[in-house]
């Protein structure tokens, strides 16, 4: 989102443009119009042409270095970072962080610039990288507009998720209720941000083992997500398997079961080969077979372990901390069944990656 300010300067700029170079212009945006309803809908190769297309026009009419170029460059990366192709993504990001450096000085307030790169890197698991560009979006947005903007609360919840995937859940728990008390401010108690507001929340509580805190954020997520955004809607699955993994980790079996079983069959009406979905799919299979493990279900567990293994390998790289989970859960079942030498292959393997991404955030 930008300013009035900015949006008034962007409308100068075309005013002041020769016609060919306007017209170079609309075709820019067409072309970007045209790769976002491609990459919305799944169709990723699809929409890649448009992009380079974008950018070729924009570096053609305007040089390689107009904050028009960064706009193209950036939706490319978003692009391939949810493909997946994190390599491809960085480098962009990069170019189009400094454009926007150089054009409008280090404290413009497209910070989206910097939270994408951020969450490039928190993708990669490489969060020590990540925290000063989180915080540095963070003190943009609140210097341009004030400490209760939504954008604001954007950058909080971003930091906060860092934190929380680093384990530091004290630091993450007051984040997550300011962002909350904004949210509700802002968009109101029943829409879908607050109900995200409220499970990331939750999800801290779970961590820390304070489950009847966690126990009413998760239900009145669920129910705002249900009530917006519809019965099937991937969001209300992500809901019913957070409340199951609450009931699992309280030993409460038979409560949280039909919630992943729905929760599954949610997942699985939606194509699982699309990069966001294959990997809440594979999250919500380790789930599943996680409780099945603890219920002693041994047999039936271990094809749900693959798969999910196999769709975390496929969408985050074979060397990503959430493969090493997969990998432990994996060994776990086969120690239980006495596959000692399979279990130890794959916690080596998981022990590797643990090591390998703990050597980067050092040198971060």
């Amino acid at each position: 989102m930008f300013t009035r300010r900015a949006i008034a300067l962007v409308l100068a700029i075309l005013w002041l443009w020769p016609a060919g170079v306007y017209a170079q212009s609309e075709a820019f945006w067409e072309a970007i119009r045209q790769g976002e309803a491609l990459k919305d809908a799944g169709q990723y190769e699809q929409a890649l042409p448009f992009y380079l297309k974008a950018i070729e026009l924009g570096e053609k009419a305007l040089g390689p270095e107009h904050f028009y170029v960064a706009m193209g460059l950036n939706y490319l990366a978003e692009l391939y970072r949810i493909q997946g192709r994190y390599e491809a993504a960085e480098p962009l990001y990069k170019r189009a962080l400094a454009i926007d450096e150089k054009t409008f000085g280090p404290d413009h307030p497209s910070a989206i610039y910097l939270n994408n790169l951020a969450l490039l890197y928190v993708c990669q698991g490489r969060y020590v990288a990540a925290e000063p560009l989180y915080k540095r979006a963070l003190a943009v947005w609140e210097k341009a507009l004030g400490p209760d903007h939504p954008n604001v609360a954007q950058s909080l919840n971003n930091l906060a998720g860092l934190y929380y995937a680093q384990g530091r859940y004290v630091a993450a728990e007051p984040l997550y209720k300011r962002v909350l008390a904004v949210w509700e401010k802002a968009l109101g108690p029943d829409h879908p941000d607050v109900a995200t507001s409220l499970n990331n929340l939750a999800e801290v509580y779970r961590a820390q083992g304070r489950y009847a805190d966690a126990e009413p954020l998760y239900n009145r997520s669920l129910e705002i997500r249900e009530k917006a955004l519809g019965a099937d809607h991937p969001d209300v699955a992500l809901s019913l398997n957070n409340l199951a993994e609450l009931y699992r980790a309280q030993g409460r079996y038979a409560d949280a079961e039909p919630l992943l079983k729905r929760s599954l069959t949610i997942r699985e009406a939606e194509s699982p080969f699309r990069h966001s979905l294959m990997l809440n799919f594979a999250t919500i299979l380790n789930n599943v077979a996680e409780l099945m493990r603890a219920q002693g279900h041994y047999a039936d567990v271990e094809p749900l372990y693959k798969v999910s293994l196999e769709f975390r390998e496929k969408a985050l790289g074979p060397g990503h901390p959430n493969v090493a989970t997969s990998l432990e859960n994996y060994a776990a079942l086969l120690r239980m069944t006495g596959r000692d030498t399979e279990a130890a292959k794959m916690e080596a393997r998981a022990k590797a990656i643990r090591a390998k991404h703990a050597e980067e955030n050092l040198a971060n």
